[in-house]
């Protein structure tokens, strides 16, 4: 799986975060953290990102496909060395843990910054409380990703 995850890195994942102007943070185990320079192009990221993995595992069987999580929230951060830390980072943490297989969370504050500027809709998944965040987050997921 590592290896498979290695492939598919280096064929949507990368090139989607380079076109979106991300910036990779630092490697967790098998996730990322990865900042953007607005929420607007960390969306359209996310959307490539699932979008390009939904097609090329469209012929894989389910049991065998490699489906990510995303989480998105945009807020105030501390920068330390190398690493972004902070309630702005706990809660897209947070929102990747809730996000379904192959699919995108956002907070409510990202949502307000990309409705009508992304190709794609949001459902409202109302107010979750999420683990060591002090108060609920209201949720978006996006539809219609693969």
């Amino acid at each position: 799986t590592l290896a498979r995850l290695k492939i598919l890195r280096d064929a949507i994942i990368e090139p989607a975060i380079a076109d979106a102007h991300g910036r990779i943070v630092k490697t967790m185990g098998d996730g990322l953290l990865i900042e953007f320079p607005s929420s607007v192009d960390a969306v359209r990221c996310a959307i490539a990102i699932q979008s390009g993995m939904a097609t090329r595992s469209s012929d894989t069987e389910a049991d065998r496909r490699v489906e990510l999580r995303i989480g998105i929230h945009v807020g105030d951060v501390v920068v330390d060395d190398t690493d972004l830390l902070g309630d702005g980072v706990n809660i897209a943490a947070r929102l990747e843990g809730i996000a379904p297989a192959g699919g995108v969370s956002i907070s409510e504050d990202v949502w307000r910054q990309v409705d009508g500027k992304v190709p794609t809709t949001f459902s409202d998944m109302g107010e979750v409380v999420l683990k060591n965040i002090s108060r609920p987050v209201r949720v978006y997921r996006a539809d219609n990703l693969g």
